[in-house]
């Protein structure tokens, strides 16, 4: 039976561009459901490998979620589209018109785009690169490539021509999918570097020139419309949950990008741990904007929504430049993730339209953030005696916290996260004074996302909470504070770097525990700290070993206009750091600005201070500013647990850190290496 898939959408009968012609999801291939063993036997497969044509064994257990059935990308979809074919799967914007596409269709969308994908020579095992900002055509070349045999790759946005070609090669991409001319441009400058590259398919904007090999989003899928059905079939059967079918490549803070090869069995199996905890909600929905390079990302606007039957909606390319809280308000999302700099932004803004309201307004703000404060504290607090939640509560929520979770776009929000970076515990506890608390999640890229997280039972403030169900903590060789390397197990690890054996076996140790580099300890409830990375820690030319991430955190919160803080002292005989302020940002390039925020101005007015301009105080220029940062670091120092661990210098820079300059990375982690050589000389002037 044929049928003739054209969206009809519900409310103003706009029709998606995803339509396609070919047999129903149930004829095209049988849900077949792979006969893996789920006890370990003689000739088993390795735990990791670093071969992306290799199998390893999974981490099953013989019961609870570790023992959950393992599956295909390919079979939770058809699950889906049994369970959810007429739900909504995808929403986005074409003008101001709103486009819809339910799981049906998107599963048909994608089986069309993977028989595009074999049309154009896409070879088992190969990438297919995807190099754009969110979008539904983003999500469908992603799946379509991992069911026609190939690596999904993703590739972010603000990479370098070079750094681009770099990855393309290492997964010996047959296809490249991109968002328009601006990354046609990167790829064109290095496509002769390419020597697997078969095609370029632009899915935004017209082409501005016509070349061998290039398509259109349109004439891509027109490839495989009409194409027969049996040799995709054949190569779904043929797919083994312990096979590699994604690649996410490290963003290379330290060496060359790693590609971090993910399972079928990873991607599902983490979707289903994560999606049982994810919302009391029936009916799911999320916005997507952050890097769909990213794991996090891909976890949150993919697999998860596709487990549940959740909605993914798609918010702007200048989410991040201020959009995003447009499409909050529109979307009213039921789950919503950011990392730190998301909340802070949020939370500047927030500050700044508090500054400038009436006294009134300010003064029952205060009082109600006070009451939030004190009762989430409270209710955090399992080990106190759980008392009856206090009248003053409920007059604040109606009076200020439902106000600013509508104004936020959160007041169907069922869960609010933070990830890819520590977050401040003076951001957490001020949106816990507004009665949204923002739950913690630690993860990698070689974890598939996610390991622990906090929610509302379990919840502490700088913890990340209690890992995910079926997966197990140890912490390695800990000192006497308990704090050692964390390492992990479960079905969420990783099967190696590829091509990288030897990084791969420094990552996995003989038992097959995956060693994160990151330091921590886990208290008797269970809930995980992390203190630091290995790799970051700081050896004084006395020998101390020092984190820095404790004593950054404590300048910028004595030093409330501090942007970023980095310690060096590395071989050093005394610490010294550079810092930055917080200014404006470029909303076309992302690049900082000379002008402040209003936070900073504001606080520099109360110093005494008329500067205005982040070059007016750098490198010492204003006394008064200057003596002001000076207090902030005595009042830390007077709390160091040494004298080694006393900032004897610093600087403030001419010019915050961002994702521009080079000195963060995609997900906003600093880059000290890229920090120490760009700023060198600076460096070396505060130890003459």
């Amino acid at each position: 039976m044929s049928v003739a898939m054209v969206v009809e959408v519900p409310k103003d009968g706009a029709k998606t561009k995803f339509s396609a012609e070919q047999s129903s999801p149930t004829q095209a291939v049988s849900d077949q459901h792979t006969d893996f063993p789920l006890v370990p036997s003689a000739g088993e497969p390795p735990l990791w490998t670093s071969r992306g044509n290799e199998e390893v064994r999974l981490r099953m257990e013989e019961s609870g979620t570790a023992g959950e059935p393992p599956m295909t990308i390919h079979q939770m979809f058809t699950s889906a589209v049994e369970c959810f074919g007429d739900r909504t799967a995808l929403s986005w914007k074409e003008g101001e018109q709103q486009m819809f596409i339910n799981y049906t269709d998107y599963y048909l969308a994608c089986r069309t785009a993977a028989k595009s994908f074999l049309k154009l020579g896409l070879e088992q095992h190969h990438g297919v690169c995807i190099l754009g900002f969110n979008s539904p055509e983003w999500l469908i070349s992603d799946i379509a490539a991992i069911l026609a045999g190939g690596f999904a790759v993703g590739i972010y946005t603000t990479n370098s021509p070079e750094a681009c070609r770099y990855i393309a090669d290492n997964c010996k991409a047959n296809v490249i999918v991109l968002e328009d001319d601006t990354q046609l441009q990167k790829i064109l400058q290095v496509q002769d570097q390419l020597p697997y590259l078969k095609a370029i398919i632009q899915y935004k904007d017209a082409l501005r020139e016509n070349r061998p090999n290039l398509y259109t989003w349109t004439e891509f899928m027109e490839l495989g419309r009409h194409e027969p059905d049996v040799p995709l079939n054949d190569i779904i059967t043929n797919q083994k949950p312990n096979q590699c079918c994604s690649l996410i490549y490290t963003s290379g803070t330290v060496g060359q990008p790693k590609g971090v090869m993910l399972s079928h069995d990873n991607l599902t199996w983490t979707a289903f741990a994560t999606s049982r905890h994810w919302s009391s909600e029936a009916w799911v929905s999320v916005i997507s904007y952050l890097p769909l390079s990213h794991i996090a990302a891909q976890m949150n606007d993919i697999w998860c929504p596709m487990r549940i039957g959740g909605a993914t909606y798609f918010a702007q390319p200048d989410a991040l430049k201020g959009s995003l809280v447009n499409t909050l308000k529109e979307v009213r999302p039921t789950f919503f993730m950011g990392v730190p700099r998301v909340w802070e932004k949020m939370q500047e803004k927030m500050m700044a339209v508090g500054a400038q309201s009436y006294i009134i307004v300010r003064m029952m703000a205060a009082w109600a953030k006070d009451v939030g404060l004190r009762t989430n504290l409270s209710k955090m607090n399992q080990s106190a005696a759980v008392g009856r939640t206090p009248l003053s509560y409920y007059i604040a929520k109606m009076l200020v916290f439902k106000k600013v979770r509508q104004a936020l776009g959160l007041d169907r929000c069922d869960m609010c996260f933070t990830c890819g970076a520590p977050i401040s515990k003076e951001t957490q506890e001020y949106f816990l004074s507004l009665d949204i608390p923002v739950y913690e999640i630690f993860g990698m890229s070689e974890l598939t996302g996610p390991h622990s997280f906090c929610r509302p039972d379990t919840f502490r403030l700088t913890s990340c909470g209690k890992e995910l169900p079926g997966c197990r903590t140890k912490i390695y060789n800990p000192n006497e504070e308990g704090i050692g390397e964390i390492c992990m197990w479960g079905r969420h690890v990783f099967m190696g770097y590829l091509n990288m054996a030897d990084k791969t076996e420094e990552a996995m140790d003989a038992e097959g525990w995956l060693h994160s580099g990151d330091l921590g300890k886990q208290d008797e409830d269970g809930f995980l700290f992390i203190t630091g990375r290995i790799k970051e820690l700081i050896i004084t030319a006395g020998g101390l070993n020092i984190p820095p991430v404790p004593i950054e955190d404590a300048i910028k919160k004595a030093v409330p206009f501090i942007s970023h803080a980095m310690l060096i002292g590395d071989r050093r005989n005394f610490l010294s750091m550079l810092l930055t302020v917080k200014c404006q940002v470029n909303e076309e390039t992302g690049a900082p600005e000379d002008q402040m925020t209003s936070e900073a101005m504001e606080l520099c007015r109360t110093l005494g201070s008329k500067a205005t301009r982040v070059s007016e105080i750098a490198f010492g220029r204003d006394g008064g500013v200057h003596a002001a940062i000076q207090d902030g670091v005595n009042r830390v120092n007077e709390n160091a647990a040494s004298n080694a661990q006393r900032v004897q210098k610093w600087i403030v820079l001419d010019r915050d850190f961002s994702i521009a300059g080079g000195e963060l990375g995609p997900t906003m982690k600093l880059k000290r290496p890229v920090v120490t050589r760009m700023y060198n000389e600076q460096i070396e002037n505060l130890y003459k």
